[in-house]
């Protein structure tokens, strides 16, 4: 019986992808992924997930690893064993779902495997970035503080996160406040108008008959169709991205958009000097960080370009020339790069870079905002007040035949 498989693998020129295949076994999916040229290095059967069955308190925040992260760093600082330090912060953390992966930890440690191997069973709530820099904690003997630094990294990565959401979800909601109201008053209120309109005969004004021919369209059968389009446009375009292709299409397509890919590109900047950086002065192998950062790019696009970066630095080439030829970051971006490597102080130089950006998508989102306002509210109005007058043009004209 045909399975779904998730798989992730390399290709000849070392670039990681994944993706599903349908397949009856492991053996045929590594042979399907050999014809693509791809080495296979993970394979699991896709698990089934049920519309009713829901989970309660699965997930992990940031901010629940940040709190774990301080604590852990703190006790381990004061000279508490590991195993102990995570007994004593199984049993005090809030989120069951951590406690519980904790719990799973102190038992693997006891053991006799090391804290990072322990981590890296449990990629739901620790990432993979998180894992790396521990075991270079571990081996170079300062814990404490790579976990402070974890810690200070992630907090930075919530207030960069929080930035876009916000920058994204107030021109939405206002835009759906928006059509909301012209929706509620073409098809409730222009109704009425129309049959007042009927009664009293007539030529109507070309505005109020555009409008009219608007609120029937919108009342009837069109409106349905109108929102089963846009429902069927979204999940359509929710299913291109669950594919290689699609995620690399769209992901081109939102870096090249006019104001949001402009702000997008900041982010991505700021996401791999901060990630790359703190891996970095970590003790992260340079090529290890560069596959982590890629991973974590959130962008396909950004991806590839690090991967070929990682690529290029195997065969010998600095980090910032392959970053100048990939021609998706910043100018100053490489300049600066190329200086850090230049001076033995990459690590420090990319914090930089990336507190730099911080700051410029702080302005990126003020401008935005500033822009957005005054824009959303000229189309509301504008689009209520010429219903609004479409709707008097008659009532005028009557008057004036009367006087």
């Amino acid at each position: 019986m045909a399975t779904i498989f998730e798989w992730s693998g390399k290709t000849n020129r070392g670039i990681i992808e994944k993706g599903e295949i349908t397949a009856n076994s492991k053996d045929e999916v590594i042979t399907q992924l050999r014809k693509k040229n791809i080495t296979a290095t993970f394979i699991k059967q896709k698990e089934k997930k049920s519309l009713f069955n829901m989970s309660f308190g699965g997930g992990v925040d940031d901010k629940d690893i940040v709190i774990f992260t301080r604590q852990f760093a703190t006790m381990i600082d004061a000279g508490l064993p590991l195993v102990q330090a995570l007994e004593i912060l199984s049993t005090q953390v809030e989120n069951k779902f951590l406690a519980k992966t904790i719990e799973t930890i102190k038992t693997d440690v006891e053991s006799g495997s090391t804290y990072a191997d322990a981590l890296k069973k449990h990629p739901k709530a620790f990432t993979e970035l998180y894992a790396n820099m521990v075991a270079a904690g571990e081996s170079g003997g300062i814990l404490d503080t790579i976990l402070n630094r974890l810690a200070a990294y992630i907090e930075k990565a919530m207030k960069l996160k929080k930035k876009v959401k916000g920058a994204m979800v107030y021109p939405i909601v206002v835009s759906a406040i928006a059509v909301l109201c012209i929706a509620v008053i073409m098809i409730f209120v222009v109704p009425t108008f129309s049959k007042m309109f009927a009664q009293m005969g007539g030529t109507l004004p070309l505005p109020t008959l555009l409008v009219i021919k608007m609120s029937n369209f919108l009342a009837g059968m069109g409106g349905l169709l109108t929102f089963l389009t846009l429902v069927g446009i979204f999940v359509g375009i929710k299913q291109f991205r669950k594919t290689e292709k699609g995620k690399i299409i769209t992901d081109k397509i939102v870096l090249r958009l006019p104001i949001f890919g402009i702000l997008l590109r900041k982010v991505a900047v700021a996401k791999f000097t901060r990630t790359l950086g703190t891996l970095i002065s970590s003790g992260v192998p340079i090529l290890d960080g560069l596959e982590i950062t890629a991973k974590t790019a959130g962008n396909k696009v950004i991806e590839y370009a690090v991967m070929d970066v990682k690529t290029a630095v195997s065969e010998g080439k600095t980090l910032a020339e392959p970053l100048q030829k990939s021609q998706v970051f910043p100018p100053m971006v490489t300049h600066m790069i190329a200086v850090g490597e230049s001076t033995g102080s990459l690590d420090s130089m990319m914090n930089k870079i990336a507190d730099f950006y911080d700051d410029e998508v702080d302005n990126a989102v003020n401008n935005l905002t500033a822009m957005m306002e005054p824009m959303l509210m000229v189309f509301l109005g504008g689009s209520v007040g010429f219903i609004v007058i479409a709707m008097y043009l008659p009532i005028f004209k009557l008057i004036t035949l009367i006087k």
